[in-house]
């Protein structure tokens, strides 16, 4: 049964978030931490994990998270559920969409959609901030001080990937050496 509820939950999660993995995060972090099956510091640990990898964010966050619950079948029920029925839905629309592109409804919607994507993003690295600097616990000042060193890292990697050209892997395995060195 909990295959089943790992599948449904994850299926949900794909067919009613919008701008692909990345944006699909705020949903699904918010999905599992209220269905009790991670916290915000999983999800962010998963996410981290998932970023470190090549490929889509959002089936390897979500078999993380189906790993935890089930092991290697729950990882596949939920990479499956993010996975499966969002291609199967893309295939269709794909075939309906080169026929309806150029309509000024559909424009409008898709217009209206973008910024709603943005949002999410945004409530997905707040939340997750919150989580990696303590916030959640200290309050936003205290967490601040007491995680200066997670905030420094976050905006030294925030500055590369935004003013240079590096490769965000190279940001990832940096940061891991890092870690390495200060947090053994």
């Amino acid at each position: 049964m909990i295959l089943w509820d790992i599948f449904v939950l994850f299926t949900r999660v794909a067919l009613f978030s919008w701008g692909g993995g990345p944006a699909s995060l705020a949903l699904m972090q918010r999905e599992c931490v209220d269905a009790g099956w991670v916290d915000s510091a999983e999800f962010a640990d998963a996410v981290a994990l998932g970023n470190a990898l090549p490929g889509p964010i959002a089936p390897q966050v979500s078999a993380y998270v189906g790993y935890k619950l089930a092991g290697i079948w729950g990882a596949v029920a939920a990479a499956g559920g993010t996975v499966l029925p969002t291609t199967i839905l893309m295939l269709v629309m794909v075939v309906a969409f080169f026929g309806v592109k150029d309509l000024p409804a559909l424009k409008a919607m898709i217009t209206a959609v973008r910024p709603v994507v943005i949002g999410l993003l945004l409530w997905t690295a707040y939340d997750m901030a919150a989580s990696v600097f303590g916030a959640k616990k200290l309050g936003w000042s205290d967490g601040l001080v007491q995680g200066w060193d997670k905030a420094v890292i976050a905006l030294v990697s925030f500055g590369l990937l935004t003013f240079t050209t590096i490769n965000p892997v190279f940001v990832i395995l940096g940061a891991a050496v890092l870690g390495l060195i200060l947090y053994r």
